[in-house]
């Protein structure tokens, strides 16, 4: 019988250093929200040598409802991370800018909890630094321009940090995009046309690395990108229907049976963030808010802004489901929070219709690491 084997062909790919932190495999697991990116899938990508990404957002929820006791924001961020940091290799987190009323306790546990990365975008992270100092925690902000770039670096001068590295995140990426929805298709938005203006500009500042995200899918995709000048990439896509990931079976079978024209970028009805938000199609809540057949209402607040008063009251999709879908517990039921009383809603990036079997994280990242699978007895 012959045994299969992985060899790593030649040349392999760099390593991608932040903050002194040496990661063997350049890959960063994109932090997939609600639900997708837990402990399980981020500790099996650090294992395998690239940075395990969990979501922040829900966790309160997420991990009350697995324990069986409650959680506030700041206990389940930090037990998450513990329990994900129990694999070998590097563990961060995705901090929404706009989950504005769970941010500045989800930037605070993660430092506490030692992790090693804070990524964090949907909006600019102006104040990351000045919300804790981060020890040995780097800061890195997600950013769809050279000019995004500058601004947080100005504004994080000011406050004595520098960002450890920055991801750039094109329009092919799924969940929130950083563009107009007229400015997704333009030529100059392209993440290989993006690249060259924000390079300089993290040179600019200190030679920040560059992490690039948004449609990059295989080994040869993320050659091309460091041939570029790109440190690393970031990748969530080809994690979201692996064996580790705590998408839903139904989750997961909706990215396999994806063809190209089933996903979508959602504007009316849209998330209440006011982004651009890449879906499949058929995900029942977003058909149900095209229909019109789900009651405007908000019973979890994820993404509530604040009134007049102060208080996190405010949420476009609790008033209009016209314009707005509920973001929180749509995301909620495609993790299988609360599926037997809300409807799912799939969030993909541009390639979902590649994936077409669930596998294991070993598997992918030994690919994308560039090895190749043999036979052994073709060894000798």
């Amino acid at each position: 019988m012959n045994e299969e084997i992985f060899q790593q062909l030649e040349p392999s790919l760099p390593p991608l250093i932040i903050k002194d932190k040496k990661i063997s495999v350049p890959i960063i697991q994109g932090g997939m929200g609600v639900g997708v990116s837990l402990y399980p899938l981020a500790g099996a990508v650090a294992k395998e040598g690239g940075v395990g990404i969990i979501s922040s957002a829900c966790l309160d929820r997420l991990v009350s409802k697995r324990t069986g006791k409650k959680h506030n924001i700041y206990d389940a961020t930090y037990e998450e991370i513990s329990l994900a940091k129990a694999s070998p290799g590097f563990v961060g987190i995705n901090i929404m800018v706009a989950l504005v009323r769970d941010y500045e306790d989800s930037v605070r546990a993660a430092i506490d909890a030692g992790a090693d990365f804070i990524i964090s975008g949907a909006g600019l992270p102006l104040r990351l630094p000045a919300i804790q100092h981060p020890g040995d925690t780097a800061l890195i902000p997600i950013v769809s321009s050279a000019r995004a770039l500058e601004l947080i670096c100005k504004k994080w001068e000011r406050l004595g940090y520098r960002p450890d590295a920055v991801v750039l995140e094109g329009p092919l990426a799924g969940g929130h995009l950083g563009f107009r929805m007229d400015q997704i298709d333009l030529e100059s938005n392209k993440l290989e046309n993006l690249l060259p203006p924000v390079k300089d500009m993290a040179g600019k500042y200190g030679d920040i690395p560059v992490i690039v995200a948004g449609g990059i899918y295989t080994h040869d995709d993320i050659v091309r990108f460091i041939k570029m000048g790109a440190n690393g990439v970031q990748m969530g896509t080809r994690f979201l229907a692996t064996v580790e990931s705590s998408a839903s079976a139904l989750y997961k079978k909706a990215v396999i049976d994806a063809k190209d024209e089933d996903i979508i970028v959602a504007d009316k009805p849209g998330s209440p963030c006011g982004l651009p938000f890449r879906v499949i199609k058929q995900s029942p809540m977003y058909q149900s808010s095209l229909k019109r057949l789900r009651p405007p209402k908000c019973d979890k607040g994820t993404v509530l802004l604040k009134d007049s008063e102060g208080k996190f009251t405010r949420c476009p999709a609790k008033e209009s489901n016209e314009h707005f879908f509920c973001i929180c517990n749509g995301l909620l039921s495609s993790a299988g929070y609360n599926s037997e009383k809300e409807e799912p809603l799939y969030t993909v990036g541009t390639n979902a219709s590649r994936v077409d079997k669930i596998e294991s994280v070993k598997t992918i990242m030994d690919e994308l690491a560039g090895k190749t699978l043999v036979s052994a007895s073709s060894q000798g």
